[in-house]
């Protein structure tokens, strides 16, 4: 079993709409936001749930949602030619406006 150490760390990024998406935020949103990117995405971010974390079937961008009570964070994992994992949040939204910008945004897959 792998400690917390040795776990694979991945890197956090923000494209310019999420980092403008948390901005928007009220502050305890915001560090709302922060605290559960942190704490699902960095080691695991593939690891799908029930109710947490889902995989968008027929996507191919984005790839996943994060649920954070009433907000819904998007992103996509990627990794680098080092094997490194990089998570790319694309977009935070409410979850009232979640299923509207994915129809508009999403990238269905070829």
């Amino acid at each position: 079993m792998l400690s917390k150490q040795a776990a694979v760390r991945y890197e956090i990024i923000f494209s310019p709409e999420a980092e403008a998406d948390i901005a928007a935020l009220k502050a305890n949103d915001r560090a709302k936001a922060l605290d559960g990117i942190e704490t699902f995405l960095r080691f695991e971010p593939e690891k799908t749930s029930k109710s947490r974390i889902k995989r968008l079937r027929e996507l191919q961008r984005p790839q996943y949602r994060l649920r954070i009570d009433d907000l819904r964070a998007f992103y996509d994992v990627s990794y680098t030619d080092d094997g490194d994992g990089v998570v790319e949040i694309l977009r935070i939204r409410e979850k009232s406006e979640a299923m509207e910008w994915l129809a508009e945004f999403g990238r269905r897959e070829e």
